[in-house]
Parts: C-alpha cells; sequence; structure tokens
C-alpha cells in the first residue's frame, strides 16, 4: 500500500528513538582513514626515538654475549623491565594517539552516545539462523561489494607505487644500514600518503553513502508520523498539564481583575460575577470576573477585601453566570436589572463620600 512505503524524512523524537537505542550515524571508514595518517605522521616523527631506545637495549644485551657468568634472578628480572620500557618509550605514544584518535572521530560522528542498548546481552545475538540471515542480507552484500571495492583500489595504489619505487632497490646494496633503512622509511611513507591519499577518495564516497542509507533506514511512513502526532498532541497526561496551567493562569488573571469591578452579584455563594462600567468608555456594564462555588467564593472574598459593594440576586447571578462571557459585554437582556444596580452602588458611593 502506498499509505505504508517509507516516504517521509525522520522526525526529531523519531531521532531521539533511534538515537537511545545505538543506531545513529557514522561512517567507519573515517575512522579508519584517520587512524592510518596520524599513526604513520606519528611514526615519521617519532621513528628517531623508537630506533634510540630499541638500538639502546640491543647494544645493552649483545655485548653481554661475550661474557660467561652465571645469570641471577634480579638479571632476569631487570631484562624484562627493560623490555617492557623499550616497548613503552617506543610504541606507548602511538598506542595512546591511535586510541584517542579512534575515540575523537568516532565520537564527533555519534556525539560520543553510549548506548545501554548496544551492550545488553541477548540470546538472539547467539542465534546461528540470525546470524546467517544477517550474512545474506542485502546489507551484507552490499558491504562485501564495498570491501571488495576498496581492497581492489587500495591494491592497485600500493602496486603502483611499489613499481613506481622498485628501480631504487638495487641502489640498496651500496648504502651503509642507516642510510638504507631511511631510504626503505621513506619510500614506505611515500606509499602510506598515497595510501592515505586513495583512503580519503574512498571514505568520503563511504561517508556519502552511509548517511544516505540511514537516512533512508529511518525513514517513516505516513501513518507513522500521524500516530507519533496523536501521541504527542493527544497524551492525555500531557493536555490534562496544559489545561490544568491554562486554568490557573486564567484564574489568576481574572482574579486580579476583581478589585476593578463596581458590584459583584451573587446567589448567595453558589455563583459570583463582577461588573464593571465606565461610562466615558463602555457601551455596556463588562463581566470582569465569573464563577461557581469555589471560584465564587473567592471572587467574594476578594470583593471584601477591596471594599467593593456585593449584592444578592439569584435570578440574575444564575443568568449572568450562564449568558454572560468573561471580558465581554453583558447581554442586551440584563441591561435593565444591572442598570439599577448600578445606580444603587453609584448613589451609595455619593452618600459616602458626602459624609466624608
Amino acid at each position: 500500500m502506498q499509505g505504508q512505503d517509507k516516504t517521509e524524512k525522520a522526525t526529531p523524537k523519531k531521532r531521539r528513538d533511534e538515537r537511545k537505542k545505538g543506531n545513529v550515524f557514522q561512517s567507519k571508514d573515517i575512522v579508519t582513514v584517520g587512524v592510518i595518517a596520524v599513526s604513520f605522521i606519528i611514526l615519521n616523527f617519532w621513528s628517531t626515538y623508537i630506533y634510540k631506545y630499541t638500538s639502546n637495549i640491543l647494544y645493552k644485551y649483545i655485548f653481554l654475549i661475550k661474557d660467561t657468568y652465571s645469570i641471577k634472578d634480579y638479571q632476569i628480572t631487570q631484562t624484562f623491565k627493560d623490555i617492557a620500557l623499550t616497548v613503552f618509550m617506543s610504541a606507548g605514544l602511538l598506542m595512546v594517539i591511535v586510541i584517542g584518535t579512534t575515540i575523537v572521530l568516532t565520537g564527533a560522528q555519534t556525539k560520543f552516545l553510549i548506548a545501554g542498548e548496544k551492550i545488553k546481552f541477548k540470546f538472539s545475538k547467539l542465534n546461528p539462523l540470525t546470524g546467517i540471515k544477517r550474512m545474506f542480507s542485502i546489507r551484507a552484500i552490499v558491504e562485501v561489494i564495498k570491501n571488495l571495492i576498496k581492497i581492489s583500489i587500495l591494491a592497485y595504489v600500493i602496486y603502483s607505487s611499489i613499481i613506481d619505487n622498485l628501480f631504487q632497490v638495487p641502489k640498496l646494496t651500496s648504502l651503509d644500514l642507516v642510510m638504507g633503512v631511511n631510504f626503505i622509511a621513506a619510500t614506505v611513507m611515500s606509499i602510506v600518503k598515497s595510501v592515505v591519499i586513495a583512503f580519503l577518495a574512498i571514505s568520503a564516497f563511504d561517508f556519502l553513502y552511509s548517511w544516505w542509507e540511514y537516512e533512508k533506514n529511518i525513514k517513516m511512513t505516513k501513518e507513522e508520523v500521524k500516530e507519533e502526532y496523536k501521541q504527542l498532541e493527544g497524551d492525555p497526561k500531557i493536555k490534562g498539564k496544559i489545561k490544568e496551567k491554562q486554568r490557573a493562569f486564567s484564574m489568576s488573571r481574572m482574579m486580579q481583575q476583581v478589585p476593578k469591578a463596581d458590584v459583584v452579584i451573587r446567589n448567595p455563594s453558589h455563583y459570583a460575577i463582577a461588573i464593571s462600567y465606565d461610562i466615558e468608555k463602555d457601551n455596556a456594564p463588562l463581566v470582569l470576573a465569573k464563577g461557581k462555588d469555589y471560584i465564587a467564593s473567592k471572587i467574594i472574598k476578594k470583593a471584601e477585601e477591596h471594599q467593593i459593594s456585593i449584592i444578592e440576586n439569584v435570578p440574575l447571578a444564575r443568568g449572568l453566570y450562564a449568558k454572560a462571557e468573561l471580558n465581554r459585554e453583558i447581554p442586551i437582556e440584563f441591561y435593565e436589572d444591572v442598570a439599577e444596580i448600578l445606580a444603587w452602588v453609584y448613589r451609595l458611593k455619593d452618600k459616602e463620600k458626602y459624609k466624608a
């Protein structure tokens, strides 16, 4: 079915879910070419020190051959210490940098993801049928073809480099040991440079192909996108929290308007409607706040705190609560009743001012 075709780009949520599973984009060839390049750069720089450490240990123990003496336990221990120190000083820096390069290049692609899902032990991984299916899958065949192409290109580059330098091999017979080693090292570095350049081109292709394959694999069907949208927008918990926040905000805002009211009409505690009227600005009285039961009691309490007139009128309170909208003018049918109440409130205020 067309609706089941994966034609839609992965949503941010889909990408987050895939990342949690450990399914992230990365090109292994980028890591490989980086490690090769860095390794031989370090070898070229560190080769002098490797020669120094290895030659010192060789000289030390080769010159002991001419003497005959009994070997003590401490001498065996010292020999192993010397060998270990030589190996560490010769290859330690290279090992640390290779490991560091691998971590950095892998982490740069995966954003240093450590997915517990990938680490978990699963018995399905021990199933030979699963392994056989994986071996003969389309992905495995594509990987084999890619590797064959890589090997062919690298073999050609190495073969061409060796042929280009082969005519210089007879010169080794006229060179001393140090010059011969330097010549071989320079030849090897030349071959490595050619290999790295070729590998860079291969890794660039692998990077683009891996990115395309990853994006293709995480694509979604239209139904999956719709279902995800429903889950995000229609989650009862999320909706409940949104409504709760909206109610709290609306309630707070409404209660802030009660002190601006001219009168509060109530019934006697079940309903409460706060009314205001500015003869110069308003065409009709406005409903600043209204509520039932608990909210009504809060409106009444707020009005008492700010000495707002409170009038008890059961039918009017019920009618206004049912038909009047918040922050809107009262319906025309209530004009006369509300006008009488406002007139009484204004007269009361005038009397208080006169007494004061």
